[in-house]
């Protein structure tokens, strides 16, 4: 049985900060990020089953994407915990803050979103990749060979 790989992108808006950082990027800005998870597999080959032919079904994977990642970053402000909390003038226009142990970085964000993912999706699929697109010319990419998984 042969393996297929398949993708579904996903689309979120999202406001970061990088702490010391020494650009325009230590202050607070949004970027309409795009993320493509391909997962690999091999398709269902069970008679009479409702998902014979598909590797996974897209309807799953969007659920399992949608609860790890784009329902915590969509519309939220994305800060490493070492920025400081937000202050009490700020907390009503800042009130989805998500605080990460690490520089939000478009490469941090990617890892991250791999290891949220990895666990959760089902058994007989695997991770195979992220594309995480920050800008239309800017992405960070991460591949399951790349990190012995």
């Amino acid at each position: 049985m042969n393996l297929v790989r398949i993708t579904k992108t996903f689309h979120f808006e999202m406001a970061h900060a990088l702490h010391g950082y020494d650009g325009k990027c230590a202050q607070i800005h949004g970027h309409s990020y795009k993320l493509h998870v391909t997962i690999i597999g091999k398709p269902n080959i069970e008679d009479g089953n409702p998902k014979l032919g598909m590797v996974i079904d897209f309807g799953d994977l969007k659920r399992i994407v949608n609860a790890q990642i784009i329902s915590k970053l969509d519309h939220a402000v994305l800060l490493s915990k070492h920025s400081g909390k937000v202050s009490a003038e700020t907390t009503q226009l800042l009130q989805n803050t998500v605080y990460v142990d690490y520089q939000p970085t478009c490469e941090n964000m990617v890892i991250d979103m791999a290891a949220k993912l990895k666990n959760e999706l089902p058994s007989y699929v695997k991770l195979h990749s992220l594309k995480l697109e920050e800008t239309a010319s800017s992405y960070a990419e991460w591949f399951a060979s790349d990190n012995n998984c």
